[in-house]
């Protein structure tokens, strides 16, 4: 499985997945300040799910029909500290067996939703 942290993912959430195991392609290390649509597009060109905090990737995909990526995470709540989102996925994939693929789904602080594509 391989994710795509948008530029609001914290570093030490990032941190935790690639000890984990997981690649993970930082957009604020290799291409900071790209659009959400080029977001997008790496995410299809690379297979990798995006991790984010930022609620526009539900109205580009669902609103405006753009070609969707493999799979999105947004993360409403962040928590108290800055590994809180990369806790909260390993411990979700870790014990829920969750699967992401062609979903966008929505982690709350205590209610995780899903909407397939």
């Amino acid at each position: 499985m391989k994710f795509l942290a948008n530029e609001n993912f914290p570093e030490p959430s990032i941190l935790i997945l690639k000890v984990k195991g997981f690649e993970v392609f930082n957009i604020r290390e290799n291409c900071p300040g790209i659009p959400d649509e080029e977001v997008i597009e790496l995410a299809q060109k690379n297979e990798m799910i995006i991790l984010t905090f930022d609620r526009d990737y539900g109205e580009i995909i669902y609103k405006y029909s753009m070609k969707n990526p493999p799979a999105v995470i947004y993360f409403r709540n962040k928590g108290q500290e800055p590994d809180f989102a990369g806790n909260t996925l390993i411990s979700l994939m870790d014990t829920k067996h969750i699967n992401f693929e062609n979903k966008f789904t929505v982690i709350e602080k205590n209610n995780i939703r899903q909407r397939n594509y």
